[in-house]
């Protein structure tokens, strides 16, 4: 993740313009805005979803599987197999480094998983817990902001509390985080999207891994619920590599620290694809024994469809290339039209990820919120201000999460020339108010 700081551009910056250029610029903006506004767009950055070009790389699942065996000989359509079809399992445990052991192949979602394993820590405690988290007197959960809205939803659910840590382009603070969990014994866990994060893109390091595999925890049964989300998901050649860490954990002598999840949700079909959860063998176990008190096996005629269409780990890497011809351009318009409309003005510095679904977009402090309602009036719904946040509130409101892959690539350069213009005059508004009490 590279986060551009438009400084380096040659406009002249809107903070060091004289009242009366401050003055100008507003009544321009309110012009372009009011255009805008007569246009009567209907377009939608909120949520990111697969287009359906991305969708339609996958259509071969529609007639598969070939037959109703596994490689192995098992007959998939019956009972059983509660952690998945062996084929499935090997083959992700290559694509997540793992030991095939160590993977468990579910259903279509890892949120469902998430949720899975929040409720039994909750409910029984994990393998190294002395007692159920349920039974403490506080649970709380270290949170990289910004960060993935649907992670503090789960733990909004469950009451469990959030405190924050920054998120840096090589992962979160790690400092920070090792400080807040050996001083606090409720602080049992922590979240983590490791590669091309959501919201920034930004991917962890391998020795920002390590310190969190290592740290000292004051709770002993500390977790790190490491969500591969978008491990697979480049948006350049140059191809980020996820940590390794189940290795550095087990080096560390915490082998049950990190709970990873993935799935293809986003590589083949977002509602019926499969989801994946890897750990130590004793967590997998923990995790299978009591997924088998409300489950008997999951589709494994899915599983075994997405075997053969897929054929190896490279055949998945060989589909996401295709992914990325689909959506890499959508990036670059979005990166196009920032760089052309914001340049230079010091109003708005934004990533450049190289993979995954977002774009970080930082407004002028205290304007992210109008720069979505000013959205929302012109027909461009974005992702509310502070979503990327627990409990949606972002301190400074600049945050902005832009989601460019599902709509296609002219709609997201629509989108985008709206979106700068929104910024620009909620940062005009801001300014202009500034220079009139200062006068």
């Amino acid at each position: 993740m590279e986060r551009v700081t438009e400084q380096s551009q040659q406009a002249h910056p809107l903070a060091d313009r004289t009242p009366e250029e401050i003055k100008a610029f507003l009544v321009e903006q309110r012009a372009a805005y009011d255009d805008l506004r007569g246009r009567g767009l209907a377009l939608d950055l909120t949520r990111g979803k697969p287009s359906a070009a991305q969708l339609d790389l996958s259509d071969a699942l529609l007639r598969l599987p070939s037959g109703v065996k596994d490689p192995d000989g098992v007959d998939v359509r019956n009972y059983g197999g509660l952690e998945g079809i062996k084929a499935i399992r090997a083959m992700f445990a290559d694509l997540l480094w793992v030991a095939p052991e160590q993977v468990v192949a579910g259903g279509n979602s890892s949120l469902v998983m998430m949720r899975e394993v929040l409720t039994d820590l909750w409910l029984k405690g994990g393998v190294d817990s002395v007692r159920p988290w349920g039974a403490e007197e506080k649970v709380t959960f270290i949170c990289p902001v910004p960060g993935y809205d649907r992670h503090f939803t789960l733990l909004s659910w469950f009451g469990i509390d959030t405190v924050t840590v920054p998120m840096n382009e090589d992962g979160p603070d790690a400092e920070a985080v090792a400080r807040l969990a050996a001083a606090d014994p409720s602080i049992k866990g922590m979240w983590v999207v490791p590669t091309y994060a959501n919201p920034t893109g930004s991917v962890l390091s391998q020795e920002v891994a390590d310190r969190l595999a290592s740290m000292e925890t004051a709770a002993p049964d500390f977790k790190i619920f490491w969500d591969n989300a978008y491990a697979f998901h480049h948006l350049t050649e140059d191809e980020a590599k996820s940590a390794d860490i189940l290795s550095l954990a087990a080096a560390a002598g915490h082998p049950h620290r990190p709970i990873m999840f993935a799935s293809t949700s986003k590589i083949t079909y977002a509602g019926a694809g499969v989801a994946f959860l890897a750990g130590s063998v004793e967590t997998v176990q923990w995790y299978v024994r009591h997924l088998s008190q409300g489950a008997i096996g999951p589709d494994k005629l899915n599983q075994l469809r997405h075997v053969e269409f897929f054929g190896s780990p490279q055949g998945v890497r060989d589909h996401m290339v295709k992914h990325r011809a689909v959506i890499a351009p959508k990036f670059e318009a979005v990166e196009r039209i920032l760089t052309e409309r914001l340049g230079g003005l010091g109003v708005a510095t934004w990533t450049r990820p190289k993979g995954g679904y977002f774009v970080s977009l930082d407004v002028l402090d205290g304007t992210a919120s109008r720069v979505v309602q000013l959205a929302k009036e012109a027909g461009i719904a974005l992702t509310p201000a502070g979503a990327s946040f627990p409990d949606g509130k972002d301190p400074h409101d600049r945050n902005i999460r832009l989601a460019p892959t599902f709509p296609g690539l002219p709609e997201v350069s629509e989108a985008m020339e709206a979106v700068a213009t929104c910024v620009l005059l909620a940062a005009a508004e801001q300014v202009s108010g500034l220079a009139d009490r200062a006068n």
